[in-house]
């Protein structure tokens, strides 16, 4: 039998609602909140619908396994999330949403190294973590990242994920973007 065509979303909404309440990386927002912030970010800059679902699901990695967000920040290690988060997410979406996912935390490495000054934006805990995940790319890497399809979705999905973290901003809930996501979803 056939789960239903709603089973993807019920599950990334039990995320947002479970996991998500957790704090984020010693940021001053949730998991979900954060990631909430995100994909409203997207979709106030116009993006289109798959981008905006990429924002909103970016760190949806962080729910995977054994190693979460925190451990991270604890255990000095980097969980490769962008990844873990694009694989999961491979078996309900496309590559338009799950590229930028994959390829958002070598977008922060990229922006480090060609962005003068973006280095001096980021929050205390996306420093730390940066140092974890290769700190700034080579110039070779750069040029090498800027090759791969998706690396400009994952630039406009990092630069959301770095002003998503305003523990004031009215952000909708996962509701809001469950229609996007239900049209989005691969054929079964």
């Amino acid at each position: 039998m056939r789960p239903p065509a709603d089973a993807p979303l019920d599950a990334l909404a039990a995320l947002f609602a479970g996991e998500g309440s957790a704090e984020y990386l010693g940021e001053a927002v949730t998991q979900a909140g954060h990631m909430l912030q995100a994909g409203a970010l997207a979709q106030a800059a116009g993006a289109p619908a798959a981008l905006v679902a990429a924002a909103l699901l970016h760190d949806v990695g962080h729910f995977q396994g054994a190693v979460t967000g925190r451990d991270l920040m604890e255990g000095h290690r980097d969980n490769r999330h962008s990844h873990t988060g694009a694989d999961w997410l491979g078996q309900w979406f496309g590559p338009e949403v799950t590229e930028p996912v994959r390829l958002h935390v070598a977008a922060k490495r990229y922006l480090c190294a060609v962005e003068p000054g973006y280095f001096a934006l980021l929050s205390e805990a996306s420093v730390h973590t940066l140092r974890m995940q290769g700190g700034p790319m080579s110039a070779a890497q750069a040029r090498a990242f800027e090759a791969l399809p998706g690396a400009a979705d994952a630039v406009a999905v990092r630069r959301w994920d770095d002003l998503a973290k305003d523990p004031e901003r009215d952000t909708p809930g996962f509701e809001h973007f469950r229609p996007l996501l239900a049209a989005l979803l691969l054929a079964p």
